[in-house]
């Protein structure tokens, strides 16, 4: 028996662009969502889903994990329970 209230929940620590596009991915599919649907949801073009999605890297994502970086933290990402 588990003593982990939620055996499973995933955490990702968001610390490049492949590790974000490693949590969109995994809570897209989660999700059941293509990624057109995702994109028509959050109004994002798909292709640029599809490369946020294999890691590559963008002008906004580069700024964040710069100010990140030099702050001394991380982000982490978990599935909400709200």
């Amino acid at each position: 028996m588990s003593t982990d209230p939620a055996p499973n929940k995933r955490e990702f620590r968001i610390y490049t662009p492949a590790s974000l596009g490693d949590a969109i991915r995994h809570y897209r599919n989660e999700a059941g969502l293509t990624q057109e649907q995702l994109a028509a949801m959050v109004g994002l073009n798909r292709t640029y889903l599809a490369r946020l999605e294999s890691g590559k890297e963008t002008e906004q994502l580069t700024r964040m994990f710069r100010i990140f970086r030099n702050l001394g933290v991380r982000m982490t990402v978990e599935k909400a329970d709200w």
